[in-house]
């Protein structure tokens, strides 16, 4: 079948991206589904900034690549061996989990090694490749999912199955923005009752992990960001605090936890930012990082306060979430009211405006935007 698709030709162009349009949609021919694949039509797919990282060039893929990795849609074709039917709504997530690894074993899917290799080659988890353009070359895949098209091919260990009631543009959330920023909170920071939280940036991953340390039940919320209008948000949706985000926002967190946040959640992907982080945890606390640095960023740290202060420097990748186990439970918590993800989507966008959506995303001008198909 013949699809429209957002692909990314070569990355690091200059800015404006309306302007310079690095993404061209376009009309690509998609392979039918092999076993353990799904035919999926994709009806709303989240602007993220792991796409972004990809189109500035700071998180390089091979390219030509067919971007996207938040998504919901249907279930049109399930190859054999899927446990899907056609008509499922599924949500998918970003990393393709095999199951099998010692990783996957052990409950970690996030940091599933076949999943990994095939998400850096920008493959399908059983290392195919399903879009072709008409001179005969394959646009890789985007994390598994390619999710700016009107159809896509993913592995069915990409996908879960949802309720049908919950709208498209909101289920995608909980593909990425929800799965890492409310798994963050919950799993790598493991919030509790009565705890003080600073979460630095505000970005639908930042307020996912804010909405979800209030769900845990923490007593003071720090929200910090650059961006006035996200911190206005913030406090809407339960934010205790708002610090403006830069020089004396560590000072200000520390005065408003009493010695520091004992939680702090980074979400920025800024090694200076997540420097703030850490030194805007009190002693015995821990700081977890969510965002994607550049490769070449480093981190400097006062060897002497991990031991003496007995402090915890975490990573966080996709929440560490296990998406079959977790995406149905956090849908459940918005379906609650507990957890109200649908207060972040700021944008409903057509595929042919992704450009120009990347330019919100790039100047913070946005929480999160959906492209609806």
């Amino acid at each position: 079948m013949r699809v429209r698709a957002a692909v990314l030709r070569e990355s690091g162009g200059p800015e404006p991206y309306a302007d310079s349009r690095p993404i061209e949609v376009t009309e690509l021919h998609l392979d039918p589904p092999g076993p353990g694949e799904l035919l999926v039509r994709v009806r709303a797919a989240g602007l993220c900034h792991s796409d972004l990282s990809v189109i500035n060039g700071s998180r390089p893929r091979p390219l030509p690549m067919a971007l996207g990795h938040e998504a919901a849609g249907e279930v049109v074709e399930a190859g054999e061996g899927t446990g899907f039917e056609t008509g499922d709504h599924v949500v998918l997530a970003f990393v393709p989990s095999c199951g099998d690894c010692e990783r996957c074993v052990a409950g970690r899917p996030a940091l599933c090694g076949p999943g990994a290799v095939a998400n850096g080659k920008g493959t399908l988890l059983g290392g195919g490749m399903r879009f072709r353009a008409d001179d005969g070359t394959r646009p890789y895949h985007h994390l598994g999912v390619s999710a700016f098209a009107e159809h896509i091919v993913v592995s069915a260990r990409s996908a879960v199955k949802v309720d049908p009631e919950i709208p498209f543009e909101i289920a995608a959330l909980f593909g990425c923005a929800v799965l890492t920023g409310a798994g963050a909170a919950r799993y790598s920071a493991q919030v509790q009752p009565g705890e003080s939280v600073a979460v630095l940036g505000l970005g639908g991953v930042g307020l996912a992990a804010l909405l979800m340390a209030k769900a845990a039940g923490a007593s003071t919320v720090v929200a910090v960001d650059v961006v006035p209008h996200k911190l206005e948000l913030a406090t809407q949706l339960g934010a205790t605090h708002a610090v403006a985000g830069g020089t004396g926002a560590v000072e200000q967190i520390r005065e408003l936890t009493g010695g520091g946040a004992e939680k702090v959640i980074d979400t920025t992907g800024v090694a200076p930012v997540l420097r703030q982080a850490y030194d805007a945890t009190r002693s015995g606390g821990t700081t977890v990082t969510v965002g994607l640095p550049d490769p070449q960023a480093q981190l400097t740290l006062p060897a002497l306060s991990l031991v003496a202060e007995e402090r915890t420097l975490r990573g966080s990748y996709l929440g560490s979430c296990v998406p079959r186990r977790d995406v149905p439970r956090f849908i459940e918590m918005y379906r609650s009211g507990a957890l109200p993800v649908d207060r972040l989507l700021s944008h409903r966008i057509e595929l042919d405006e992704i450009n120009e959506g990347f330019d919100r995303l790039h100047e913070g001008t946005a929480v999160r935007q959906v492209v609806v198909l």
